[in-house]
């Protein structure tokens, strides 16, 4: 049994071919940029759309425990919460949602069987994404041998902070891992991750390189300078890594980490087109077979 906030079918971003994308909940890192903030938390949350609320409390009446009060929006009181949906419920709008939904394995992969045509006629297959899905490292290998099982192409889009127990048992039912790299130094990934980087550093070096497409989440302020861009590449080329993904920095997590009931959102400012240009021309410049993803 895992827990899974989303199943995105006909994915074409998260490897190669039509794909489905398995989204696990939970993750260990903190960063201010995430597009999937709803994956950090490794619970079950409650949602709020502001959009769709038409402020007639229905929420707070419904709540057995008086975990909520409605001012401007939804406060919730966490320590009372006991995510029972019954707020959900009556919300007449659909304002509310729980996010993270607990699944078996079988459920899961009842989901991916549906688009094996699709996987076969394109080589796609299917992607656990979160979230780190190796938060869930037991569920997560029980889903990539089952999908082996079916003959079905697997890929594991991952931060790579995790025990390396953990990653070596799950490689051999991986096809392809997309490995997020987000800085060179230690200090930089502390201060905008919460983690060191060793461990993800260390965790590369035990993958074929073959294997491996590196993914680079272009951030402003962060890590776009030339400088933070060719020792990203010299690190990536030094493990025999020679495909990488640019990602610049959009701001489709701002909106869905303001639905999260008492979570801040972080705004970055997009990198424009050519400094964009810029990173990707240092990145072939150094031999690398490097795109700009979505």
């Amino acid at each position: 049994m895992g827990l899974v906030f989303d199943i995105k079918r006909f994915a074409v971003h998260d490897g190669p071919g039509i794909r489905t994308t398995v989204f696990l909940k939970g993750c260990p890192l903190t960063c201010g940029w995430c597009h999937n903030p709803e994956g950090k938390n490794p619970h079950i949350e409650l949602s709020w759309r502001k959009e769709r609320c038409t402020g007639c409390g229905s929420c707070q009446d419904a709540c057995p425990n008086n975990a909520i009060h409605y001012r401007d929006r939804p406060e919730l009181n966490k320590t009372l919460c006991d995510l029972c949906g019954a707020c959900v419920d009556v919300c007449p709008s659909e304002a509310l949602e729980l996010v993270g939904t607990s699944m078996t394995e079988v459920q899961v992969l009842d989901y991916i069987k549906k688009d094996i045509p699709f996987y076969d006629q394109s080589r796609g297959g299917a992607t656990f994404s979160g979230g780190e899905p190796l938060a869930q490292p037991e569920f997560l290998y029980s889903l990539l041998k089952a999908c082996k099982k079916q003959e079905i192409h697997t890929t594991v889009d991952t931060c790579g902070y995790a025990p390396q127990e953990d990653l070596l048992k799950i490689t051999e039912y991986t096809d392809l891992f997309l490995y997020d790299i987000k800085a060179v130094s230690d200090k930089i990934h502390l201060r905008e991750t919460g983690v060191s980087n060793r461990i993800i550093l260390q965790n590369l070096g035990i993958l074929a390189p073959d294997k491996v497409i590196a993914r680079i989440p272009f951030i402003p302020g962060v890590n776009d300078s030339i400088k933070e861009i060719e020792e990203l590449a010299n690190l990536i080329s030094s493990h025999r890594i020679d495909r990488v993904t640019l990602l610049p920095y959009h701001r489709g997590g701002v909106e869905k980490a303001k639905r999260l009931v008492a979570v801040e959102s972080v705004v970055f400012e997009p990198p424009s087109s050519d400094t964009i240009q810029k990173a990707l021309a240092v990145l072939q410049d150094y031999g690398l077979k490097a795109q700009v993803g979505g």
